[in-house]
């Protein structure tokens, strides 16, 4: 018979992935370690589940029906089958209300359940990171009739009163650039505030209610003058006739995610504060979106791992598998230590975000969360794009196959570097957040990172490359435009910092209990280089520019 090659075949993501259950050992109380354990355990076996189905079934996407056979707008989304099985899903093992618990641990047990669901759920978690978002800028906003009619909804372990959420704040002018945003809000002759105008980009728009910024009418221009709103979509199992659904977007990747256009014809608005500083308002729900971002990052950075690993001991070359050929052998080392910096890193954050809402941070703590929320998120999905590529290298020509299932991790991974702010975007931000001490703050949480730790040249790179952002910094503080041109650069730099200290906490306790491979991972890792620090050149730049 001819030759057949076995595909790669899928590791349990819970069972199988030893930095999660490593960190879940560290980290949480034996009680509530035992109690995640099944949802996890769960959550896992729909992964498997979702991976078989996806390699043995055509690919959907979600198709827009306008109108009914008689001629009746229905704006109607036909959506895959993950997302149909999404509310029951998220309800049943509490991936959204896990995460607003009265305990320093719930952002940490949400976190996971997030990264072992994030692939099956065909990125149904956007939306999901949407809700979180609005739910914990509900909270903020302390408008106890919001909260009360709309919390409920969104945390809800009952998948037939459960509510996602949305986030229309892009329009047609652009995404970061709110400030034009050309959305108005206007006054009914009952006092009922009503939204007119066009969003660009609607990750939720099948979910019942959402949070919108828009310009009161009367009010001045410019960013200061946004409000932010509540919305609801639907009226029983009907759109609300005031949104108008223009098209889906045919996008690059996370295709079984309806994205679409829409029109706002007086849908009806509920302000969540102050008729104005509404990207202020907006702020909590970043912090929460971004971490997402950052979880779901390496969640497929895990899934093409996991593939490629597999798939080295079932393909043989020259004689042997792929897994003992020693160049491929050396990628997949240096992939695995990447991923590993990465996943130290965002969940961190996450516990950090946990810790922080839950009152229990020390007092450097809420620096640290602010400076390492973007550049977890920024570090991350440029990192992911990069290893679910070098992947798909792994398979040769079967990684550019369709029906194989792999360019789709390529394809989605894209998106982690654009969606919540693009890399440029989010290497502004952490300038911003070094504005105050958080370096300092920074460098106090390294040092109590790498206590204990037993590998002296990790630990001097790590202080070192510290130390030149430190220098960095004071040598450009007076030339904004250097500051800005070479941020990306520093903001790399610190990300990379801050995972090879938290890979340096891990590998200790690791090592303690018998395992010596975080301990290499950081090894490998601080081997290629912390410091990607950059002066820009003006004058090189203009002449390449012009």
């Amino acid at each position: 018979m001819a030759f057949l090659q076995d595909p790669p075949q899928l590791p349990h993501p819970y069972r199988d992935d030893r930095s999660l259950l490593a960190l879940l050992d560290r980290v949480l109380p034996a009680g509530r370690r035992a109690a995640l354990d099944s949802d996890l355990d769960a959550l896992g076996d729909y992964a498997q589940m979702a991976w078989q189905r996806a390699c043995t079934t055509t690919r959907r996407k979600p198709v827009l029906t306008r109108w009914d056979a008689w001629g009746q707008r229905v704006d109607r989304i036909e959506l895959t089958p993950a997302w149909q099985e999404g509310p029951q899903l998220t309800t049943r093992h509490a991936v959204l209300a896990a995460g607003h618990a009265d305990s320093a641990h719930a952002r940490l047990e949400e976190f996971a359940r997030v990264y072992l669901y994030h692939l099956a759920s065909e990125f149904y978690t956007c939306p999901l990171a949407m809700t979180d978002g609005a739910a914990t800028a509900l909270k903020a906003s302390g408008n106890r009739e919001l909260i009360e009619r709309a919390l409920p909804h969104f945390l809800s372990r009952d998948a037939g009163t459960f509510w996602l959420s949305g986030q229309w704040m892009t329009e047609n002018t652009g995404g970061s650039d709110v400030g034009h945003t050309e959305t108005v809000a206007r006054r009914d002759t009952t006092g009922q505030w009503r939204l007119y105008g066009r969003k660009w980009f609607s990750s939720a728009v099948v979910g019942e209610a959402a949070l919108a910024l828009a310009r009161p009418e009367g009010a001045g221009t410019g960013t200061a003058a946004l409000a932010l709103f509540y919305v609801e979509t639907m009226d029983g199992d009907r759109r609300k006739p005031e949104l108008v659904i223009d098209r889906l977007k045919d996008k690059l990747g996370t295709q079984e995610l309806p994205t679409a256009e829409i029109h706002l014809d007086g849908l009806p608005a509920w302000p969540l504060g102050e008729l104005a500083h509404g990207v202020r308002q907006v702020a909590p729900m970043l912090n929460v979106t971004r971490t997402w971002n950052a979880i779901c990052a390496i969640a497929s950075m895990a899934r093409a791992i996991g593939l490629a690993r597999d798939y080295a001991t079932r393909r043989q070359a020259f004689g042997r598998p792929l897994i003992e050929q020693p160049l491929h052998a050396q990628t997949l080392a240096d992939m695995q230590a990447g991923f590993e910096g990465a996943f130290a890193l965002a969940f961190e954050v996450a516990h950090l975000l946990g810790r922080v809402e839950h009152g229990t941070a020390a007092p450097h703590e809420a620096a640290v969360l602010r400076l390492l929320t973007p550049l977890a998120k920024l570090w991350t999905g440029k990192l992911a794009v990069k290893l679910c590529s070098e992947a798909l290298e792994c398979f040769g020509g079967a990684g550019y196959i369709e029906d194989t299932g792999l360019p789709q991790l390529l394809r989605d991974a894209q998106v982690y570097a654009i969606w919540e702010g693009t890399t440029n975007v989010l290497s502004l931000d952490s300038l911003r957040a070094l504005a105050g001490d958080s370096l300092g703050a920074l460098r106090t949480a390294s040092a109590g990172w790498l206590e204990g730790n037993d590998d002296m040249h990790a630990a001097s790179a790590i202080r070192q490359t510290l130390d030149a952002a430190a220098r960095w910094l004071d040598q450009h503080a007076s030339r904004r435009d250097t500051l800005e041109a070479g941020a990306r650069g520093l903001a790399i730099t610190l990300a990379r910092c801050a995972a090879a200290a938290l890979l340096a906490r891990q590998a200790s306790w690791s090592s303690q209990h018998g395992d010596p491979r975080p301990a290499a991972a950081l090894q490998r890792f601080v081997g290629h280089g912390l410091d990607r620090l950059v002066t820009p050149d003006a004058g090189n730049i203009a002449l390449l520019l012009g």
